[in-house]
């Protein structure tokens, strides 16, 4: 992933940077590019399900220095919901992301993303960062854990 949102090409496992080549990890950059476009529409179509099919199961969630692990559907849509309900309420129509660093190495992946969750006139409500480890589980990449600034 470059640092403009989409896939540069890490290659061997190496961290990304602007303007990096294809590289051997081609079309796990393009799988893991997809894997977080599908998890911003989920937000931004208020999509539950599109959101919790980005994830493995179980996934570890740390937030407010608190770590929760998911070991199900259920539970991980209990969590998803009043996410949701909580963004709703603070009037947020879209989520973007900017990406920091990437690392591919084999099938394990680690990713950071900048967010800014901004309301229908484009007001930052919320801007954070969040640290993904990634995994992958035949021919997809699904998030195994997410530790948020």
């Amino acid at each position: 992933m470059a640092d403009d949102g989409e896939f540069a090409g890490a290659g061997n496992g190496q961290t990304n940077g602007a303007g990096a080549g294809a590289g051997a990890n081609g079309e796990a950059e393009e799988a893991i590019a997809q894997l977080f476009d599908d998890y911003q529409a989920g937000f931004n179509d208020y999509d539950i399900d599109r959101i919790c099919d980005c994830f493995a199961l179980p996934t570890i969630i740390w937030q407010h220095e608190k770590g929760h692990v998911f070991n199900d559907d259920e539970e991980l849509i209990e969590n998803i919901e009043a996410l949701l309900q909580a963004l709703e309420k603070e009037g947020v129509s879209h989520s973007d992301f900017h990406v920091v660093s990437s690392h591919v190495s084999g099938s394990v992946a680690l990713v950071t993303l900048d967010w800014s969750q901004e309301t229908a006139d484009g007001e930052a409500v919320f801007e954070f960062t969040c640290h993904y480890q990634l995994i992958q589980d035949g021919a997809d990449w699904v998030i195994a854990c997410i530790v948020n600034e």
